[in-house]
């Protein structure tokens, strides 16, 4: 009986080893799936950083874009009303050329012609000076040429209709007759 009890304790030694390495083997094995898994997710937080980087300049970049046209949208906001304003400074011109012997007609014309031509400038519409000036096609247009003497060719010699513009851009082109 004693060696059926030492076969038993052999025999559960024996059971004991196996168990031991099959969990042994469990655990390593369960260990190499973690450790697959945690690649498996650095590969995939490192793909969700880069898109989130990618997002996010793109969002700046829509950022500083739309600021910038905002920015050039307020500095050119007046170009369309200073369009419909600039016939109503053309006809108060006209009016102050025309002889008449009603002086406080005359004064109630500057004067509406002054405020206009004051607001304007307070939103940066300027007058284009171009008599006795080169002519420059970017901010004239020429609508006659013809030959004067003692004036250098490509020259200025009439403005026809005054040329306005905004800040750095060109609202309307000044007509102008041009030296040969």
């Amino acid at each position: 009986m004693d060696k059926h009890k030492n076969d038993e304790v052999e025999i559960e030694e024996v059971c004991e080893e196996v168990m031991e390495e099959v969990v042994e083997e469990q655990e390593i094995s369960e260990l190499d799936a973690l450790k697959a898994e945690n690649e498996e997710l650095k590969k995939n937080v490192d793909l969700l950083k880069n898109e989130y980087a990618k997002a996010y300049a793109d969002a700046e970049n829509m950022k500083k874009r739309l600021e910038k046209e905002f920015a050039l949208q307020q500095r050119y906001r007046i170009k369309d009303f200073a369009l419909e304003i600039l016939p109503c400074i053309d006809n108060c011109e006209r009016a102050l050329k025309v002889e008449t012997e009603d002086e406080q007609y005359k004064q109630g014309v500057e004067m509406i012609f002054r405020s206009l031509t004051n607001a304007l400038k307070k939103e940066g519409v300027e007058e284009i000076e171009c008599l006795n000036q080169p002519f420059d096609p970017n901010w004239m247009q020429a609508m006659m040429v013809e030959e004067v003497e003692g004036v250098e060719p490509n020259t200025v010699t009439e403005v026809l209709q005054k040329g306005y513009k905004l800040k750095d851009r060109i609202l309307r082109a000044a007509m102008v007759k041009v030296s040969e």
